[in-house]
């Protein structure tokens, strides 16, 4: 772990981070259309966060990006709801806690922004993803908040921050 920094993604980091996102999709083999890899957005990761009540972190292993996470608002809701996103990690990041430092880093932003509840999507196959989520706080709910577009994504999940 030494020389892992969890940072704000900066304009030069969205081409990196967008790459590690795709990686994982393929290496893991995760359904590519209605999850975050097919997401416009996924190019442009500083700009997408960069605007009031959201934040982007990078986990870098020395000059290197090898995961990353973050919290904006829940798309199509009034409440006062954000959302965990795009929060992924290159195979070489897992089993270290870094996930588990990443959901508390963002979760403690989200409060900073005023959130009430944090809401997350996920898939099927990411077990370990979603005892991790377990693990934070976050339980299960029986239908989808906002409208985040990830239509392959039927497991939902919420905590009150």
């Amino acid at each position: 772990m030494k020389g892992i920094v969890i940072r704000e993604i900066q304009k030069e980091d969205s081409a990196q981070i967008a790459s590690v996102i795709r990686e994982v999709f393929i290496s893991d083999d995760y359904p590519k259309t209605g999850t975050a890899f097919a997401d416009a957005q996924l190019d442009f990761m500083f700009e997408t966060y960069d605007k009031p009540r959201a934040t982007y972190f990078v986990v870098e292993d020395n000059g290197k990006i090898i995961g990353g996470g973050g919290v904006s608002q829940l798309d199509n809701t009034s409440e006062n709801i954000c959302e965990l996103q795009k929060m992924y990690f290159l195979q070489e990041a897992r089993g270290k806690g870094l996930g588990y430092q990443m959901i508390k880093k963002c979760l403690e932003k989200a409060s900073e922004f005023g959130y009430e509840k944090c809401y997350l999507e996920t898939l099927p196959e990411m077990l370990v993803a979603q005892n991790l989520y377990k693990k934070a706080g976050f339980e299960y709910l029986c239908a989808p908040l906002g409208n985040t577009g990830h239509s392959t994504c039927p497991i939902w999940m919420i905590k009150e921050l």
